[in-house]
């Protein structure tokens, strides 16, 4: 009995600096701004009001709340689409054995934009929207295709998806590595027997490889969607959330108000938003695709 509380002692040593961890930098915070969501107050103020729900009606009425939700939607879908969807796709394509030669190099190189700082790379893609100098509308007047170049970061029909494109090429590889991970557990007789069946490498990639790697699949689309709806340094270098509110996302509008309005209150509220979506999206996709076929989590 001694050597059991011993032990249980000892496990609770180990998890506790995790725990206070946790505490400190995670549900503390969480906590405080629920509370500051039903304050009014800003950055220099010493005593803050209590606004009760007035912050969340402001919420249901704010037109920007609108477009950022949009824009934050549209970012998600096609993140899933080229990030875990294409990602999937190019994985497969370095484990097939045509390529077994050059994987190896092929994956740096598709991994090495991934650990490159995000400002790093806003700074990069903004020399290539340039719309007087930059490579993206140099290459399509070179190529003989001047009718296309435009001011992508100028236009609201554009700056949005120019804004998306630069995640895409930063992120993908980083998904790309995930799947290869998935299907390198693979087991080699699954794709050996449907070779012998007269399987060919459409039929083995729906109906073995994807099947086999569910559960990554499950974890990219949580990683993918939660971080298309807390981006913040794409719209934030490249476009200020402009033109207008045509790039404008949650977490810089969220930002504008509590830093540059100074609506701290406010800022907590639009906070809470997006705590609540990508809490709501984890758990549906975890309950929707979590669980194996013995409904084990």
């Amino acid at each position: 009995m001694k050597r059991e509380k011993k032990r249980n002692l000892q496990a609770l040593a180990f998890v506790l600096p995790g725990l206070l961890i946790l505490g400190f930098f995670v549900y503390y915070p969480l906590f405080m701004n629920i509370v500051y969501s039903f304050q009014s107050f800003t950055l220099s103020d010493t005593a803050r009001k209590w606004a009760g729900l007035s912050n969340y009606q402001h919420l249901l009425s704010d037109k920007i709340i609108l477009v950022s939700l949009r824009n934050n939607i549209l970012y998600a879908v096609i993140s899933i689409v080229f990030q875990v969807g294409l990602g999937l796709v190019i994985a497969a394509v370095l484990e097939d054995a045509a390529f077994k030669k050059v994987s190896p190099a092929l994956r740096s190189i598709y991994f090495i934009p991934t650990i490159i700082s995000m400002t790093v790379v806003c700074l990069l893609f903004d020399f290539v929207y340039n719309p007087q100098m930059g490579l993206l509308n140099s290459f399509l007047e070179l190529v003989g295709l001047g009718d296309l170049t435009r001011i992508w970061l100028g236009s609201k029909k554009t700056a949005m998806y120019s804004v998306i494109a630069v995640s895409q090429w930063q992120s993908v590889g980083y998904i790309v590595m995930l799947f290869i991970v998935a299907i390198q557990k693979i087991p080699d007789d699954l794709y050996e027997a449907a070779k012998v069946d007269g399987a060919g490498k459409l039929t083995r990639f729906f109906y073995i490889t994807v099947p086999q790697v569910q559960q990554m699949f499950f974890v990219t689309m949580i990683l993918t969607v939660v971080g298309a709806f807390t981006v913040f340094n794409e719209p934030y270098i490249l476009t200020g959330g402009g033109p207008g509110t045509a790039t404008m996302v949650l977490s810089l509008h969220m930002y504008q108000t509590g830093f540059v309005k100074n609506n701290m209150g406010y800022a907590s509220t639009i906070a809470m938003l997006i705590f609540v979506i990508t809490a709501v999206l984890s758990s549906v996709q975890f309950f929707a695709y979590g669980t194996d076929k013995e409904g084990r989590a």
